[in-house]
C-alpha cells in the first residue's frame, strides 16, 4: 500500500468532516422541501458558484483533461468544449437569470410555469423527469467509474483481498472500491441536502486549492532543469485542418491513442463541438446539479453572478494541478505505470503520477482532495435526482400533500434507490471516456431542440417538447450500439434532425399553449426570440411592460465572456509552462476582457428582486 499512517488520518479526517457536516446541517434541511433541496434559497451566490465549481472539479474529469493535456498540449483547450464549458457563459450573460425568474424547484416543475397544466403539458413534464434521471445516473456512473480506478492505484486489490470474505474479479475491482466511497457522498448528502452539499464543497475546495498550488509548483521546480520532450506543435493552441502532432520516436503509442479518439481531422472535430455547444448552451442548463444551484439562488440577479463566479474560481485553479500532473507526466514518463489489461490506459497519468511524486502528507491532503472532488459532483448530482424523484413524482402524482417528514423519508429512500441503480449502471460502462462522450455527444443530443425551442418560440407546446425529447432520446440510447466504431459526436446531428422532426410534427398536430399561459411566462421570464403575438398583446394590457430587446449585447457579452473563460484556462497552463511572455499577453488580453464585461454586463445586471 502506498498510503502512509499521516496520509490514512488526513483522508479519515476529512470523510469525519464530512459525516459531521450531514448531521451538522440534518435539522435545517428537515423544515421544509425548499430547505432540503434548494437550501431555503437563502445561501449567498459565491458560497453556490464555489459549490457549483467544486461539483465540476471531479476525479474522473481531471483524469481525462490531464491524459487530454499529455497528448494534445495546449491545443486541448478546446476538447473540453465537448460539455460545453463555456455553456457557464450563456448562464452567466442571461440564461440563469430566465431560469431563476421562474422560481421553481426543478426543470421538470418548470414546464408548467411554460406550457401550463393541461395534458400536454403532463407530457413534457413526464419526459424531461425521465431525460433528468437518465442523465443523473450517467454522471453518476461517469464519476464512480473514474473513482473506482483511481483509488486501485493507491490501494492495491492484493492489499486488501486478504480482508475480504468473497472474491472479486480484476475488473470488477475498481467498482468496490467505488460503491465504499459512494457510502460517505450518500451519507451527507441524504441527511443534509442542499446545504450540506455547499458547506462539503466548501471544505473541498479549500483543499483542492492548496494542492494544486504545490502540484503547480512540483512541476515548475522539475521543469526548471529539464525540456519537455513534445512534438512540434504541443505548445501552439492554434492549429489547422488537420492535428499535425506526431509522436512518433517520442512516444510512439500517443498516435494509437490520437487515432483512437478520432481527432485527427481537428477543424472537422472543432466546427462539430463549436455548433453543438452553441446549440446545447442556448437550450439552458440540463436538469441536472448546475440547474438546480441556479434555482438555489436568492434572486435572478445572483443567478447570474453565481454562473459568472464558476469559471473564475473554477478554471485557475483546476489548470494549475492538470498542467502539473502534464508535465510531471511527461518528464518523468518511463516511471509511470499506464497499463491496464495488457494496453496502454492514459486515463491512468494522474493517478500514476501521483504515486510516483506526490511527498507523504501532501499525498494524503490531494487524495482526499480528489475523493472530495467526486463526492462533490456525486453528490451534486444525487441532490438534482432526489428533486425530481420527490418533487415531480411523489408530490405531484403520488401524494400532493405529504407532511414534511414524509418527504424526508421520500428523500432519504430516493437518494439510496438512485445510488444503487447507478452502481449497476456503472458495472456496464467501458471506461470513463466513453461514457463521457455518450453523455456529451449522444444523450444531449436528445435534448438540444425542445429545449432550445422551449425558451425562443411562442408556437412550439407541450406535444412538441414531448415528442422532440422522444424522438432524441430514443436514438441516443440505440445509436451507440448501431455505430460502436463511431465517434459519438459525429453522429450527433442525424440525433439532432431527428428531433427536430419531432418537435415541428407534435407543435403542428396539436393546438398551441393556451394563451394565459404564456402571456404570464413572458411577463415573468422575459426572453427574447421569436414572441411578437405574445409580446403584442402583453403590452396591449400593460402598456407600461418594458420587453427584452439585449439580444445583440447578449451575444456580445457572450463572445468577450467565452475568451475570458478560454484565457482562464490558458494562462495557468502557461505560468506552470513557464512560458512567461505567453502568460503575460494572456494576462493583458483577459484583463481587457474582464473591463469590458464590467461595463456590459455587470452594471447592467438588473436588480435583487426574486
Amino acid at each position: 500500500m502506498l498510503l502512509k499512517t499521516v496520509d490514512i488520518t488526513i483522508i479519515l479526517i476529512y470523510l469525519s468532516t464530512t459525516v459531521f457536516i450531514g448531521l451538522w446541517v440534518r435539522k435545517r434541511a428537515m423544515r421544509n422541501k425548499d430547505a432540503y433541496l434548494l437550501g431555503g434559497k437563502q445561501l449567498p451566490w459565491y458560497l453556490l458558484g464555489l459549490s457549483n465549481a467544486s461539483g465540476m472539479f471531479d476525479i474522473s474529469g481531471t483524469m481525462w483533461l490531464v491524459a487530454i493535456g499529455f497528448v494534445y498540449g495546449l491545443k486541448s483547450i478546446f476538447i473540453p468544449w465537448l460539455w460545453p464549458v463555456f455553456n457557464q457563459i450563456f448562464l452567466m450573460v442571461y440564461l440563469s437569470m430566465w431560469l431563476r425568474r421562474s422560481n421553481v424547484t426543478t426543470g421538470a416543475e418548470w414546464m408548467i410555469t411554460r406550457f401550463g397544466t393541461l395534458r400536454d403539458a403532463k407530457l413534457a413534464h413526464a419526459i424531461v423527469v425521465v431525460f433528468a434521471l437518465i442523465s443523473c445516473l450517467g454522471f453518476l456512473a461517469y464519476g464512480f467509474i473514474g473513482l473506482g480506478k483511481f483509488i486501485e492505484i493507491f490501494i492495491p486489490w492484493e492489499t486488501v483481498s486478504r480482508f475480504v470474505p468473497f472474491e472479486v474479479r480484476p475488473e470488477h475491482v475498481p467498482h468496490l472500491y467505488g460503491i465504499v466511497f459512494t457510502m460517505f457522498a450518500v451519507f451527507y448528502t441524504v441527511l443534509g441536502g442542499m446545504t450540506s452539499i455547499v458547506w462539503a464543497d466548501l471544505v473541498q475546495y479549500i483543499i483542492m486549492t492548496v494542492s494544486a498550488i504545490v502540484i503547480g509548483a512540483i512541476a515548475m521546480r522539475e521543469l526548471a532543469g529539464n525540456t519537455l520532450n513534445v512534438p512540434n506543435g504541443w505548445f501552439n493552441p492554434l492549429f489547422g485542418w488537420k492535428l499535425n502532432l506526431d509522436w512518433t520516436g517520442i512516444i510512439d503509442e500517443v498516435n494509437e491513442k490520437i487515432r483512437s479518439d478520432g481527432y485527427s481531422l481537428f477543424s472537422i472535430f472543432f466546427m462539430m463541438m463549436v455548433f453543438k455547444g452553441i446549440l446545447v448552451s442556448i437550450a439552458g442548463p440540463a436538469p441536472n446539479y448546475d440547474m438546480q444551484k441556479i434555482l438555489s439562488t436568492r434572486s435572478p440577479k445572483e443567478a447570474a453572478k453565481m454562473s459568472g463566479f464558476v469559471s473564475v474560481i473554477l478554471m485557475p485553479v483546476r489548470y494549475i494541478m492538470i498542467t502539473g500532473f502534464v508535465v510531471l507526466g511527461l518528464l518523468y514518463y518511463e516511471r509511470l505505470d499506464l497499463i491496464v489489461g495488457n494496453r496502454i490506459d492514459f486515463e491512468q497519468i494522474l493517478p500514476s503520477a501521483i504515486s510516483q511524486f506526490v511527498p507523504v502528507g501532501l499525498l494524503g491532503l490531494l487524495l482526499a482532495g480528489l475523493l472530495a472532488a467526486f463526492m462533490s459532483t456525486f453528490a451534486g448530482t444525487l441532490n438534482a435526482a432526489q428533486a425530481y424523484l420527490t418533487n415531480d413524482i411523489y408530490l405531484k402524482y403520488i401524494k400532493p400533500e405529504a407532511s414534511n417528514k414524509q418527504v424526508r423519508n421520500v428523500n432519504y429512500t430516493a437518494g439510496i434507490t438512485t445510488v444503487i441503480i447507478s452502481v449497476i449502471f456503472g458495472f456496464y460502462s467501458k471506461d470513463v471516456n466513453s461514457l463521457l462522450q455518450w453523455i456529451v455527444s449522444a444523450l444531449w443530443g436528445a435534448y438540444i431542440a425542445a429545449n432550445l425551442l422551449k425558451w425562443h418560440w411562442w408556437r412550439f407546446n407541450g406535444n412538441g417538447y414531448f415528442w422532440g425529447m422522444i424522438a432524441g432520446i430514443i436514438p441516443a440510447l440505440v445509436f451507440p450500439s448501431l455505430f460502436s466504431k463511431t465517434l459519438d459526436l459525429y453522429y450527433f446531428p442525424l440525433i439532432l434532425i431527428i428531433s427536430v422532426g419531432g418537435c415541428i410534427a407534435g407543435t403542428y398536430a396539436t393546438r398551441p399553449t393556451d394563451e394565459e399561459t404564456l402571456k404570464s411566462f413572458y411577463r415573468t421570464v422575459k426572453p427574447w426570440g421569436f414572441w411578437k403575438p405574445v409580446r403584442e398583446k402583453v403590452m396591449q394590457e400593460d402598456p407600461a411592460f418594458i420587453p427584452n430587446k439585449n439580444f445583440r449585447m447578449d451575444m456580445f457579452n457572450i463572445g468577450i465572456g467565452t475568451i475570458a473563460q478560454t484565457l482562464l484556462v490558458l494562462a495557468p497552463m502557461y505560468m506552470v509552462l513557464r512560458k512567461n511572455g505567453s502568460l503575460l499577453a494572456t494576462l493583458a488580453v483577459t484583463a481587457v476582457c474582464v473591463m469590458i464585461m464590467k461595463r456590459t454586463w455587470w452594471d447592467r445586471l438588473p436588480g435583487d428582486n426574486p
